[in-house]
């Protein structure tokens, strides 16, 4: 059975549309307390199974979190609630309460009128896409309340950002601090506000927050990870050491130098991996996806360590992680995954990897990354009606085997459609830059005459 509403990212939409709908959300919530009662793992018979609820900083999160309430309770599921939280913080507190599933309220980097839902397992983890066909299974069937003294209860916990303030800290090695270094972070008025400042700042470093008022409506707005230039003008106004961008939910990261340079997640990752090879943590290879910099590869390469490609999207370098026992993986888009730290992208814990690596060493993130030649690439998003489907265009067919003889050999193109917009996202690469450029225009055109029915 395929899966109608669970994308690459959970589910996702624009609010007041299906399915992001009050009505949708707690019925998707009653199914999932449904699945969960039927499968109790090792609770007692009269125990309650229980869920964590987050949200990032979105007006519609009260809504939906409302709702959710409502379906979990009626199923017979215990919530608790902690307000406004990072979605790595939902996976690591579902696994350290050992609650049976975790709920996250975002739309991560989409802007404040969209938002979404996506669960977490007992481990920390994604649901695999078994657990959400049994969900979906489930949509079609009314609710149908469980008796009253079978009932869910729901709380809020107070103490949730504390615990994963001290979490975050414990990936940092005790022997360092951030002492003597100024750094600006950009929280993105997302889930981070009021956990990210207060990491950095109890390790040591002098913190200017930007990006951290957070009012219902600015989440990601000209800021955050997917705006970057916040970060390098606060950087170089403030003369800071170093920027971190996060994004709304805080799973995504960017960094900048002193300069104001962005450093994305391709290269961030080889910043950890060179210096787990340094200092002989390296455990395997590297996973990145179709979208990770040609470039990446050839720079891991030269350090001897394994590179292999997923899909987009970090569920599926979270797949190729386990099935192979490596630690280390990312996107180019800024989610990092360390499992020897955490068990999903965690954009505060992989900053404090990469400053792990240049506290130890003493290097910036200019010379770290001196050997890793990024190649020039151009993404083009091209709008489309949903239900669109790229087989059977004769005309991009034609414009992407033309873009492949025009680059011989020395790049890539990537046509994809995104898990969670209406988009079909255009990537070429190579390493001459206006043919890269001319190929990606040529290959976006074709898309949209062919979305279009021209």
């Amino acid at each position: 059975m395929g899966r109608r509403y669970f994308g690459t990212d959970g589910v996702r939409g624009r609010v007041g549309e299906a399915p992001i709908t009050p009505e949708f959300v707690m019925h998707l919530a009653y199914a999932a307390g449904q699945v969960l009662v039927a499968d109790r793992g090792s609770l007692p018979p009269d125990q309650h199974p229980t869920v964590l609820i987050g949200k990032d900083t979105r007006i519609s999160g009260y809504m939906l979190e409302a709702a959710m309430e409502a379906g979990f309770t009626a199923a017979g599921v215990n919530v608790l609630m902690t307000g406004p939280m990072p979605t790595p913080a939902v996976a690591y507190l579902t696994r350290a309460l050992r609650l049976q599933a975790g709920v996250v309220i975002s739309a991560s980097h989409n802007p404040f009128e969209d938002n979404g839902i996506k669960f977490f397992s007992e481990s920390g983890q994604k649901l695999p896409d078994s657990v959400e066909e049994a969900i979906e299974a489930r949509l079609d069937r009314p609710i149908v309340t469980v008796p009253a003294r079978r009932l869910g209860r729901a709380r809020r916990i107070e103490d949730a950002a504390a615990r994963y303030i001290e979490f975050c800290k414990s990936t940092f090695p005790n022997r360092l601090d951030l002492r003597g270094l100024r750094v600006v972070v950009d929280c993105a008025h997302g889930a981070t506000y009021h956990i990210a400042p207060h990491v950095l700042h109890e390790l040591g470093a002098e913190v200017i927050a930007i990006g951290n008022e957070p009012n219902g409506f600015n989440i990601n707005d000209d800021c955050g990870a997917t705006h970057t230039q916040a970060l390098s003008d606060a950087v170089r106004r403030h003369r800071a050491d170093l920027g971190i961008a996060l994004d709304g939910d805080g799973d995504r990261l960017m960094m900048a130098d002193t300069t104001g340079r962005i450093y994305d997640g391709d290269q961030l990752v080889y910043v950890i991996a060179r210096h787990r090879i340094q200092t002989g943590y390296m455990k395997g290879g590297v996973i990145g996806t179709l979208m990770t910099n040609l470039g990446t590869e050839h720079a891991l390469a030269r350090i001897h360590v394994p590179f292999e490609r997923a899909k987009v999207g970090d569920r599926y370098v979270l797949e190729r992680l386990h099935a192979n026992g490596w630690m280390l993986g990312g996107e180019t888009s800024g989610h990092v995954l360390c499992l020897d730290k955490h068990t999903t992208g965690d954009g505060i814990v992989s900053a404090l990897q990469v400053l792990w690596a240049l506290r130890e060493t003493g290097q910036t993130l200019d010379a770290f990354t001196a050997d890793l030649e990024t190649y020039p690439q151009v993404m083009i998003n091209v709008p489309i009606a949903r239900g669109f489907k790229l087989e059977g265009a004769p005309q991009v067919d034609a414009a992407v085997a033309e873009a492949e003889a025009a680059l011989n050999g020395s790049g890539r193109i990537v046509l994809r459609p995104s898990g969670t917009e209406p988009l079909i996202r255009v990537m070429v690469e190579g390493r001459d830059a206006a043919q890269v450029r001319r190929a990606a225009e040529m290959i976006a055109d074709a898309v949209r005459a062919a979305a279009s029915g021209g």
